[in-house]
């Protein structure tokens, strides 16, 4: 049963992701997401609906343009899968009633505000606001004895990375403090250890820049942090509580 579950969830979590490669391109370039339909980049050809299915098409089509040969990225692809990947996680760590649907809610925000961040350095607030509002209204429906430790955890991730940004606002932009306000409101007290691995894989990262590049030209390399938070919200998504559970049974 489960099996079962878990693909199609995937097969849904494929045809999402479809879905969040228009957002992530489009929602930046103030575009419709509806109007027009899927084209390719280089020659503008209207996409058909053949050439459309989630990853395959791409694989068979050889990564090319139907029309014009033109490249088209493995982003697209790429998308696709990690959000088939995601959305069978959620299914089969939180089952298929209603705890799944925070999940599943929270990894369609983080795919496409990673691939945003890492391309353009933004965190539209477009995606973020709406994601907040969805995530306390289903927590007072489904659990709402929650709420108060999403609020407390929702501001002290907020504001800790509020304080970060005020202390080198260069290196830490206001769209990652809404985000890590928002991964608050999802996932609870998990989301200590989300902000742990996401300032840990930061840290690393931007060592190894400056490894590469030289200490001075590297503190100028801008980084987006959205990618490392959002690595951060799954690792506190699927493992934060095992996590926070660890802890305190080993030092409290």
């Amino acid at each position: 049963m489960i099996v079962t579950t878990s693909l199609f969830a995937a097969l849904v979590g494929a045809v999402m992701g479809s879905f969040l490669n228009v957002v992530s391109y489009r929602l930046p370039r103030r575009e419709s997401l509806v109007h027009p339909g899927s084209r390719c980049p280089g020659c503008g050809e209207d996409v058909k609906p053949y050439d459309n299915v989630p990853i395959f098409s791409w694989l068979l089509l050889r990564g090319r343009c139907r029309s014009c040969a033109a490249p088209i990225s493995a982003r697209y692809p790429l998308v696709e899968a990690v959000t088939a990947v995601l959305y069978a996680l959620c299914v089969v760590r939180f089952g298929v009633g209603s705890e799944v649907i925070l999940p599943l809610v929270f990894v369609t925000l983080l795919v496409p505000v990673a691939a945003i961040d890492l391309e353009h350095r933004i965190i539209p607030n477009v995606l973020v606001g709406p994601a907040a509002l969805v995530a306390l209204g289903v927590a007072v429906a489904v659990d709402a004895g929650s709420l108060p430790e999403r609020l407390i955890a929702g501001l002290a991730a907020g504001g800790f990375l509020l304080l970060a940004a005020l202390a080198y606002p260069s290196g830490m932009g206001m769209g990652d403090v809404k985000l890590a306000g928002v991964m608050g409101l999802f996932l609870g007290r998990a989301v200590g250890p989300a902000m742990l691995v996401a300032l840990v894989a930061g840290t690393v990262v931007g060592l190894a820049v400056m490894a590469r590049k030289g200490v001075k030209e590297g503190r100028k390399t801008a980084v987006p942090f959205g990618p490392f938070l959002a690595l951060g919200g799954l690792f506190g998504l699927f493992a934060g509580e095992a996590f926070v559970d660890w802890y305190l049974d080993s030092f409290a």
